[in-house]
């Protein structure tokens, strides 16, 4: 047996791996140090040498280490620290710390902890058990970098398929005692984030005096279908924000319609009503979606509403278009009634009679708000139309010239397809669920049908830029425009579409002078 000195000389200088040796790797694969566990193999106080030491000049290194603890300095007896870590640390304290430590990490990240490659077989596993040495050995385990980084031949095989599988996508991966399907965690978290924005707007409408302000910051995002209806009767106009003040204001703007009703519904087959009353008449068959305005109850509100508001307004009277406006708010209140799945197919045969007469009047009150704001595109030679087409063009010119120049040089101009867009307030182009969200952010606008809609065409426009540029002829132009590819649009594309037309707000609203030339 060496001495005490060789002994201690040789724990010091010796650059080989030794069984025992703790190394504090922190990390998801290497279980951290824990004092609880581990605590034995530290001492609280070194020992100090029986005999003084003569004193000599040290070298850098022994300087260095000098300054320097760590477990060797323990105790300077190795047989009594390897016996130490024997006895501490065995199979089952190795196996229950690296379960923990693989629990925790996976819900740290949040995601699958172990992936394999899309060639290798999955299989779920049970809880990580790390592999118990053969025969009750109670040596410790190295550590994965350790195991490298002394059998370099195993490492170059093993290091290789670790690295590829940590850059796998999410779909490739096992999670340890189950699988997980990222659609799922995406679906359940967004449930939460619509469920917390309800409970929102629930808490706002409750209160003695809804915030109106905070009303549009909110409903900007889309508005809850739960709530949808009675947030457009706030952000239109047509109820107060007085929660108290409400249901007398209902019954008596409901009261006052079916007056309007009696006294003039009579007149549609007067001579001076008769062209109008026509006219409303043709026009409703051709409104979409068919299988709600085809039914014989929609077709006779929708006449009444039409033809008492071209009776009360006859600055412009009834001009094809308007009938459009009606759909939104109409499917929007029925919807509080019905649950339907598809605003398209909503069938109000099941609906009371009263409730539908309820829903006719805050209909024909709400459109009349949105009219009152757009009123000079319908009035004689709708000025605001063509000035909002010119206003479009100019707008075109400066955020995307290519698409302006395009246009000019096939000789299509703007008013060919973009009069629709205002005179529909492009509900001719999108499906009715996009226009009833496209609606939300609308009202949470100030001028929002008459104003903000000018950016939304040009967004709108500018989103087919790439279709317009491969045209090489008007009629394909032309056609391409007046039936653009939106049937299968969704409430995401309305939602980007109109982050498109906030930014080119923000960058001219406020500087008309940028888009003149």
């Amino acid at each position: 047996m060496a001495s005490d000195g060789a002994r201690k000389q040789f724990w010091k200088r010796s650059n080989s791996k030794l069984p025992g040796s703790i190394q504090h790797v922190y990390g998801a694969q290497h279980p951290p140090f824990d004092p609880l566990l581990h605590g034995t193999l530290l001492r609280s106080t070194a020992k100090m040498p029986a005999t003084p030491v003569k004193a000599k000049r040290v070298s850098t290194f022994q300087e260095f280490e000098s300054n320097t603890s760590d477990a060797w300095d323990a105790g300077e007896d190795g047989d009594e620290l390897l016996a130490m870590a024997a006895e501490s640390l065995n199979s089952e304290v190795v196996m229950e710390t690296a379960s923990r430590v693989l629990r925790n990490h996976s819900q740290r990240q949040g995601r699958p902890t172990l992936q394999e490659g899309p060639g290798l077989q999955q299989k779920p596993r049970p809880e990580a058990e790390p592999p118990s040495p053969p025969g009750g050995d109670l040596r410790l385990v190295k550590s994965v970098s350790e195991s490298h980084t002394s059998c370099p031949a195993e490492s170059a095989s093993d290091a290789a398929p670790l690295q590829r599988s940590q850059s796998l996508p999410h779909s490739a991966t096992v999670t340890l005692g189950g699988t997980s399907d990222p659609s799922t965690l995406s679906s359940s978290a967004l449930s939460e984030r619509e469920a917390s924005r309800l409970d929102k707007f629930k808490q706002l409408l409750a209160g003695p005096n809804t915030d109106l302000e905070e009303l549009r910051r909110l409903s900007w995002s889309g508005i809850p279908k739960p709530v949808r209806p009675m947030t457009w009767k706030l952000l239109s106009g047509y109820l107060p924000a007085n929660v108290d003040r409400r249901p007398a204001t209902l019954q008596r703007k409901q009261k006052e319609y079916f007056a309007f009703i009696e006294h003039y519904y009579d007149s549609r087959n007067d001579e001076v009503h008769q062209d109008t009353y026509r006219q409303i008449h043709i026009d409703i068959p051709r409104m979409s979606p068919e299988a709600l305005i085809l039914q014989p109850k929609v077709m006779e509100i929708f006449e009444r509403i039409l033809f008492i508001w071209a009776i009360r307004h006859p600055a412009s009277g009834y001009v094809q278009g308007i009938n459009d406006l009606v759909t939104p708010f109409f499917v929007v209140f029925i919807c509080e009634y019905i649950e339907a799945e598809e605003v398209d197919t909503v069938d109000v045969s099941g609906v009371p009679a009263e409730v539908l007469r309820n829903i006719e009047a805050d209909t024909y009150w709400c459109m009349s708000k949105l009219l009152d704001g757009i009123q000079d595109n319908y009035t004689f030679a709708q000025p605001g139309i063509q000035m909002k087409v010119k206003m479009l063009e100019e707008l075109v010119s400066r955020i995307d010239e290519q698409v302006h120049r395009h246009l000019d040089q096939h000789e299509v101009r703007y008013l060919q397809f973009a009069f629709r867009w205002m005179n529909n307030l492009l509900m001719r182009e999108v499906p009715l669920h996009c226009t009833i969200r496209l609606w939300d952010t609308y009202q949470s606008e100030p001028d929002g049908f008459s104003h903000f809609h000018l950016y939304v065409c040009a967004a709108f426009l500018v989103r087919w830029r790439k279709e317009i540029l491969e045209e090489k002829d008007f009629q394909e132009l032309l056609l391409f425009l007046q039936n653009l590819p939106t049937a299968h649009w969704d409430d995401e594309d309305i939602s980007l579409l109109l982050a498109e037309a906030y930014r080119l707000k923000f960058a001219f609203a406020d500087a008309p002078n940028h888009y003149k030339k």
